[in-house]
């Protein structure tokens, strides 16, 4: 490590939460290693998540400009007007991320992905500060397969992943895992039984927690009411449908037998309860983004995937895909029928050996210790520039 006193970090990484979370949870982790002998400066876009992640967490944050790619399979589509704009905030946002960044002078930059950690990653590079390059999906996303060209270290979250690096950062790779909040693996299944009232699930029956995501998932909520009055003679459910959909999915609950409905809790959003609630869930139904692949491996939790067809460079069905290969979850992709849900759920709520088989196979592609191993890369690499 460098021999100043103080230990200073440029985080950059956001746009999603799939590139915000990992990147605070990185910081978390080594400012329990460091306390208060760390720094952290975070770059982004102003207005944006990770701005409002960094102000929460009394992180000090910068702003530069930032334009997006909007992809497509037809090349000539990617000539819009509005990538044009962007594309004209990049030279901007390059030069204003060198300046903060030589002004800072950082340890070591970590870029975690999105397009705002490209300007940040090359004014790495031309101020010659180490970089690093955190991909949490199966894929590589598009800004990490630039910045991989010139990092010191690539940090994956899968063996599987060295092989779609460029062939020169191959050399450079480390698998660490996705950085998961330490809160998460240390959730209680009473707790949840308690704060979310759940005193009508049938303690002899597995529960299933069925999400999709903060913000719900009109294709599983659509799913689920159909299937509900089977499911609920199968397992308890803890349903976390967003906010739009939860009068409508108690009036269906309401029209069930009632030591049914007495089985089926549903709910617009958790929040503090959520590592309790994965603690309690014996079967998760859900999207596969990158964190949430993370946190369902990392916990050994047996799950039926839904990948979100839109997700950028279809990652997440690469990363439904990528688990239902090694036996650790189910994977449905495509256009989506309620019998096919039903036929992907029945064995692991019948069986629970099967259950365990899936789950301990998800067991064994988890990396808990993700956010240690990657603060151990950045140290290195600090060390090793030093």
């Amino acid at each position: 490590m460098t021999a100043n006193p103080v230990f200073r970090l440029v985080v950059s990484g956001g746009g999603t939460g799939g590139h915000t979370y990992p990147a605070l949870t990185a910081v978390r982790a080594l400012q329990a290693r460091l306390g208060g002998a760390l720094e952290v400066l975070w770059i982004g876009s102003a207005n944006s998540l990770e701005s409002r992640v960094a102000e929460a967490e009394g992180i000090p944050f910068a702003s530069v400009a930032t334009g997006k790619v909007r992809r497509d399979r037809n090349p000539l589509k990617m000539l819009s007007g509005a990538n044009l704009k962007d594309m004209a905030k990049v030279p901007v946002g390059a030069n204003e991320a060198r300046s903060l960044v030589a002004k800072f002078k950082p340890d070591v930059v970590l870029a975690t992905g999105g397009y705002v950690a490209v300007p940040v990653g090359l004014a790495a590079k031309v101020t010659r500060r180490p970089l690093v390059v955190h991909e949490q999906t199966v894929r590589l996303g598009l800004a990490n397969r630039v910045l991989a060209r010139f990092a010191a270290k690539v940090a994956l979250s899968s063996e599987s992943s060295v092989e779609l690096l460029p062939e020169n950062a191959r050399p450079i790779a480390v698998v660490t895992g996705n950085p998961v909040r330490p809160a998460v693996l240390n959730g209680e299944p009473q707790k949840a039984i308690e704060a979310l009232g759940l005193q009508g699930f049938d303690p002899a029956l597995p529960t299933v927690y069925i999400t999709g995501g903060a913000q719900g998932a009109q294709q599983i909520n659509r799913l689920v009411a159909e299937l509900l009055p089977w499911l609920l003679t199968q397992a308890n459910v803890l349903h976390q449908c967003g906010p739009r959909n939860v009068e409508e999915l108690r009036a269906r609950a309401a029209a069930l037998p009632v030591e049914l409905a007495a089985q089926y809790h549903v709910t617009g959003y958790l929040g503090s309860e959520l590592p309790d609630v994965l603690a309690l869930a014996d079967v998760v139904v859900s999207r596969s983004g990158a964190g949430t692949v993370a946190e369902l491996t990392a916990l050994g939790k047996a799950s039926v995937l839904i990948p979100y067809a839109a997700a950028a460079g279809n990652e997440q069905a690469h990363n439904a895909q990528h688990l239902a290969d090694h036996d650790a979850a189910v994977a449905l992709i495509g256009d989506l029928t309620s019998d096919q849900l039903r036929d992907a759920v029945a064995p692991l709520l019948a069986d629970p050996a099967r259950r365990r088989q899936v789950a301990d196979n998800a067991r064994a592609q988890g990396r808990p210790d993700a956010a240690d191993r990657l603060v151990d890369v950045l140290l290195s690499v600090a060390t090793a520039a030093s």
